[in-house]
């Protein structure tokens, strides 16, 4: 496939100042909050707003530098909601978590959905990013919102919805597909009138990947990399880390999140997105420091 993109290892996405973020400065981490009944490691943990925010806060002492807060379950298998269930559970969190939190200092607050409603909603309330793990696929219309409020997104590579993707998990060379879908996306993207420097990209670890996928996208994550997008990986407690660890408790993967993340962050990972902000923070850290670049 042919594409418009440059190849250098740059980044094309710019600082973000007003977000605090500057790229290539060091290692970022996004803590996951999940407003759902059914989320595969934590459902039901965080679904009141007042929970929400005592997690957000938690994450913040830890030293989350991003909040991704959802309101639909993305899990294999999860049913879905409709778009007005989705913003009745995240927009009270988000709200609470503005109030409560946004002072100097405060977190980025990224949502993570598919849905150009949820999406507007959402933005106009206040969070700063959109995290939509079908990269503009389930929803066209969200690439205009993104576009309308010019915020960083995160176009992440999956296939078909919870109930498909786990039949989807066919690639001939997994890396070289993942990309080429996600250079796809992206052309799509640019021509809704998204900029280049709004683009986050994410490779989908478990999106209708299989364990060796999963392992096999580690290995070449320098590859999307080259290609000069930020790139985000979200390997917290997934289930292909347990396959390799003999570990079914999603709970019980921490270790495997960690050195998943240090890899990552060797191969050229902006941003983490996990569950366990305190060990993957310190985790970073340390990965940063041996790799020369200055903490926070």
């Amino acid at each position: 496939m042919t594409s418009s993109r440059s190849s250098s290892s740059s980044p094309i996405c710019p600082d973000l100042p007003e977000q605090g973020l500057t790229w290539g400065a060091r290692t970022y981490v996004m803590g996951v909050i999940n407003v759902t009944p059914d989320s595969f490691s934590d459902g039901g943990r965080f679904e009141s707003p007042d929970a929400a925010l005592r997690q957000a806060r938690r994450m913040i002492r830890q030293g989350a530098d991003l909040l991704d807060l959802g309101g639909q379950s993305t899990r294999p298998g999860a049913a879905e909601i409709d778009a007005e269930e989705e913003l009745a559970r995240v927009l009270p969190a988000l709200a609470l978590i503005r109030s409560a939190c946004s002072g100097a200092g405060g977190p980025r607050v990224s949502i993570d959905t598919f849905r150009a409603p949820v999406a507007a909603a959402a933005l106009a309330a206040g969070a700063h990013w959109i995290n939509d793990v079908s990269a503009g696929r389930r929803d066209p219309e969200i690439l205009s919102v993104v576009a309308e409020f010019g915020c960083p997104y995160v176009l992440m590579h999956s296939r078909g919805d919870s109930r498909s993707m786990d039949d989807l998990a066919t690639y001939n060379d997994v890396v070289a597909e993942v990309r080429e879908d996600l250079l796809r996306a992206t052309d799509i993207a640019l021509a809704a009138g998204v900029s280049a420097e709004q683009l986050i990209w994410d490779p989908g670890l478990g999106f209708a990947k299989t364990t060796e996928h999963n392992l096999s996208l580690l290995r070449g994550l320098a590859v999307l990399r080259q290609q000069g997008f930020p790139l985000l990986v979200g390997p917290s407690r997934k289930r292909f880390i347990g396959a390799v660890l003999n570990q079914p408790s999603p709970r019980s993967r921490l270790w495997g999140t960690a050195a998943v993340c240090a890899l990552a962050i060797e191969a050229g990972a902006d941003v983490l997105r996990v569950h366990d902000v305190g060990p993957i923070v310190q985790t970073a850290r340390m990965v940063d420091g041996i790799r020369g670049v200055p903490g926070p």
